[in-house]
């Protein structure tokens, strides 16, 4: 009998073996550029500072690109700096300039409840207890009210259009077919502003984000300067990549969410468990708290012994576990091994079950449906005398139960939610959904 398997999550703390905060952001791979790198270090290094990360609710949930910032944010709080976190209720009715067209504008309730939703996932990275305690903000407070002579005059007149030009952003969508329009033209005076508000209301002295988000992070740190006369910074984190060039938190086209129903924790937990050999082990730095001597040690082993995945296992609870829930993962891995026959399939809850069929080739079956019409259905076989052969040979079960016979039914095989499990050999997997 195997052991259960370990399922603690590593503490959320920074490592202590390193010198200071900035060597161990540094170390992890988490600046790609920044403000003044010496001051910033004496910054982070020093007294507590306020610091902020802005999101837009241009989706009904962030994504794995926004969990970077998220655990970025966690790791500065622990070093006993004081979090701000803005859900944009104003820019997200605007949206930052995409690289290619212009964003289709959302309705104000859609973005309201959007505010809403984003606000409840950072809520969950961030701690709002103790003496730099995280606080929620929203920058629909600062400019529902703010007419548009008032914005133009105290706030556009720092900007040059040269300058705004310039930006990548708006500068590929210029060169574009599309253009750009002068709303989301705008935005950097939006995101610009913020900082600015922040930094008088609450003596924010830092914003971090997506390096793409560069030129907007530096017109928050000009116009600061410009109007207060004082220094701040900004931390732009790396986009991050596989090694093979493809677009990083991509599975079958689709992004992956942290939003449960839109990414279920069983196809959070396949994302990570398919990570390549070459880039688990910077996966690891950047979204999980493991400390250095332990990730050493899983890129050892992935150099000894790559067949055991034991750094891709470790990543895909770590991670899973973070978003979702240490209860989240014990069912995502029971799920696992019940498809592979280790496990009871009818203890698995329906949605868990139905979020495991939905990763696996699946076919809609009638109760009177043969066992070899649902492996031709599945394209678990490729033909009738293909499916009556693998039964004869005893490589096909239905629910962990070996078929006997080329007769066999699927009737009476549903699981929770209507569903059931084909195999063929030790490995190869189909869904059915008895109708």
């Amino acid at each position: 009998m195997t052991a259960a398997p370990d399922l603690s999550l590593a503490p959320l703390k920074n490592d202590p073996t390193f010198a200071s905060l900035w060597d161990e952001l540094q170390w992890r791979g988490l600046v790609h550029v920044s403000t003044d790198a010496e001051a910033l270090q004496a910054a982070l290094d020093g007294p507590p500072i306020t610091y902020y990360c802005g999101f837009d609710p241009t989706a009904p949930s962030l994504h794995l690109g926004n969990l970077v910032q998220l655990l970025l944010m966690r790791r500065l709080q622990l070093a006993g700096h004081r979090p701000l976190a803005l859900v944009g209720g104003s820019t997200g009715l605007i949206g930052d300039p995409r690289p290619t067209a212009e964003r289709q504008l959302n309705d104000r309730e859609t973005v309201a409840d959007w505010v809403g939703r984003l606000q409840q996932q950072v809520s969950r990275f961030l701690s709002f207890e103790g003496e730099n305690a995280a606080r929620l903000v929203n920058n629909l407070d600062w400019t529902a009210g703010l007419s548009a002579i008032d914005f133009l005059r105290e706030i556009g007149k720092h900007f040059r259009v040269g300058a705004m030009l310039k930006k990548d952003a708006v500068a590929s969508r210029l060169n574009s077919e599309a253009g750009i329009s002068y709303t989301e033209f705008s935005y950097q005076i939006l995101q610009g502003y913020d900082f600015l508000e922040l930094h008088r209301q609450y003596g924010c002295v830092l914003q971090t984000g997506g390096s793409d988000q560069w030129g907007n992070l530096t017109s928050g740190t000009d116009l600061v300067h410009k109007v207060e006369g004082r220094s701040v910074h900004a931390i732009g984190t790396p986009l991050i990549t596989n090694s093979d060039g493809t677009k990083f938190g991509k599975s079958e086209g689709n992004a992956i969410w942290l939003d449960a129903e839109m990414c279920s924790p069983y196809a959070m937990y396949q994302f990570w468990l398919n990570t390549d050999d070459a880039d688990v082990i910077d996966r690891l730095k950047v979204f999980t708290f493991l400390g250095r001597a332990e990730i050493d040690a899983l890129a050892q082993l992935v150099a000894d012994e790559p067949f055991r995945r034991a750094a891709q296992k470790r990543l895909a609870l770590e991670v899973t576990g973070l978003v979702h829930g240490i209860e989240a993962v014990a069912a995502v891995i029971a799920a696992s091994e019940a498809l592979f026959g280790q496990g009871d399939l009818a203890a698995l809850d329906a949605a868990t079950l139905a979020a495991a069929i939905a990763e696996l080739p699946r076919a809609e079956v009638e109760p009177s449906d043969t066992v070899v019409q649902a492996l031709v259905a599945t394209g678990l076989c490729s033909s009738a005398s293909d499916a009556r052969r693998a039964i004869a040979q005893g490589g096909v079960a239905l629910n962990n139960a070996r078929v006997e016979s080329d007769d066999a039914t699927v009737e009476g095989a549903e699981l929770a939610g209507g569903y059931a499990v084909l195999r063929r050999g030790k490995k190869t997997l189909a869904g059915l959904v008895i109708r």
